[in-house]
């Protein structure tokens, strides 16, 4: 029986997966059900066995199924074959550390996991013991790849310091950002990664809990990781003794409902905690007095998942990836009227525009590049002029951006930035939590002004109000949720002034 992989990411059955999964095994094949490899533009991308390795076709229709089932027992050429797709030029060009097994495995299956050299990096951890692993962390150089992009070293050893008779591991899958799906494609794709690296988080802390905090909007995610969970658990992976011999640790999944603000930590924390998600003022930080008052670690799901890579290969090893104090690999998503759509990881470094132009293949519909924004609705608008800039932390804030969770939303011809400053302004009211002046009031004034901005003939002195506006809302929020909307707005004003003209 031919076996052929298909991906049940969510892209993919959007697009007609499930359908094209069926049609193959009414036509005799045996179906491995696999995350998505990142090329969405191929979706359903289907890889079938043969004796030349796995072959790619895409995209399939389930009416094409049997004609390529047919095609490959004749050992005869069809129209969507792609060959192997580890030699397709968007694959082939990306280092892929996070998201190596991605499409690969089965992610119900520990053995597949297992198969690929997963469980490698929580044995050492094991073998090593907290202080070894702080130190493999410390020498990756791995920040938080959430946003803040904090060292995640730094963290973890803030909270095997802090005291407390009950530790926790936070899993942050609250990816609400726009133009982002890194966290679900991998909690689709490879779950185990991920609560491998929570396992070895607990390790170096002593956490005896996990949590997996994961947006409503994803029920294949959810669906997948309570599935990995209970299979972690059946084989030793979670429980009384990890692996048999590390101390207890066991993880919950647990479901949102939609607040984008409860993507920030201490927000997330209230709303695990049953209550109403709202910021925390700090101090206390979460290493100290996070979840229940206890110490909390609280990371996204790509730090947690590079945490296998570092400690299988060496902290060494992925420092090596990347550029000044950006190291390692970052998963960046591209989207929006781009050719190319879908996840690129690689090392840090290269420049926005040719993320956008070589790799993404410029616009989808043809039209000019207006505007790029990186890092999600809070992140700031790049125009052309700007695609010289190297993708990393420090050269993004530089010139007033924000990598955020590495997503990419590129514009054509056709945007208002108006709009889209305005936009920002109206997410943030309706997102707010409400706790703080600068976010909830701010943001409703923002509105307001950027329509008297577009109505006055003479509107230079409401311009000036809404930059003053942006300077106390960035410098006097609470959160990164109302400090980080005059990044949008301001980068709008700054680039595209013609479009802030009355009309």
């Amino acid at each position: 029986m031919i076996r052929v992989r298909v991906s049940h990411d969510a892209a993919s059955i959007a697009v007609g997966g499930a359908a094209v999964a069926r049609a193959l095994r009414e036509s005799g094949a045996d179906v491995v059900p696999v995350g998505s490899r990142g090329l969405f533009w191929l979706e359903p991308l289907i890889e079938i066995e043969t004796a030349n390795g796995w072959q790619a076709f895409g995209p399939v229709s389930k009416n094409d199924a049997p004609a390529i089932l047919q095609s490959v027992r004749d050992g005869k050429p069809h129209a969507l074959s792609l060959g192997k797709i580890e030699d397709h030029p968007f694959l082939k060009s990306q280092t892929r550390l996070t998201f190596e097994r991605c499409g690969m495995i089965d992610p119900a299956s520990l053995d597949d996991y297992e198969r690929l050299g997963g469980l490698t990096g929580l044995k050492r951890a094991i073998e090593v013991g907290s202080d070894g692993i702080l130190a493999e962390m410390e020498k990756s150089g791995l920040r938080g790849r959430g946003g803040a992009g904090f060292p995640a070293a730094i963290k973890w050893a803030g909270a095997a310091k802090a005291s407390g008779d009950r530790k926790y591991i936070v899993c942050n899958a609250d990816e609400g950002d726009s133009g982002t799906y890194a966290d679900r494609m991998l909690m689709e794709g490879d779950p185990f990664l991920l609560i491998e690296g929570m396992a070895i988080a607990a390790v170096a802390v002593g956490a005896t809990k996990g949590y997996v905090y994961i947006r409503s909007e994803y029920p294949h995610a959810i669906a997948a990781m309570n599935r990995a969970v209970q299979v972690a658990r059946e084989h030793g992976l979670l429980g009384p003794k990890v692996l048999g011999s590390a101390p207890a640790f066991d993880i919950e999944i647990r479901m949102g409902a939609g607040a984008y603000v409860c993507g920030e930590e201490t927000s997330l924390l209230d709303s695990l905690e049953g209550k109403r998600g709202q910021v925390r003022a700090k101090p206390p930080l979460p290493v100290h007095s996070g979840l229940f008052g206890k110490p909390t670690v609280i990371n996204n799901v790509l730090t947690l998942a590079a945490a296998p890579t570092i400690m299988a290969r060496g902290g060494a090893f992925y420092a090596n990836f990347g550029r000044g104090r950006s190291r390692g690999t970052m998963p960046i998503q591209l989207a929006g009227d781009i050719k190319y759509g879908g996840l690129y990881e690689t090392a840090f470094g290269p420049s926005l525009g040719s993320l956008v132009n070589d790799i993404g293949g410029g616009t989808r519909s043809g039209r000019p590049i207006r505007a790029v924004q990186v890092g999600g609705p809070l992140g700031a608008y790049f125009p052309p002029s700007m695609f010289d800039t190297p993708f990393d932390y420090e050269e993004f804030t530089a010139r007033g951006g924000l990598l955020g969770h590495g997503g990419i939303v590129v514009f054509n011809d056709t945007v208002n930035m108006a709009h889209q400053a305005r936009f920002a302004m109206e997410f943030c009211a309706i997102e707010s939590c409400g706790k703080c002046t600068p976010c909830r009031i701010g943001s409703v004034r923002g509105m307001e002004v950027i329509d008297r901005i577009q109505t006055e003939q003479d509107n230079a002195r409401a311009i000036t109000l809404l930059k003053d506006l942006c300077d106390v809302m960035k410098s006097g929020s609470l959160c990164a949720l109302g400090g980080f909307v005059p990044y949008p707005v301001m980068s709008a004003l700054e680039h595209f002034p013609e479009d802030f003209r009355p009309r």
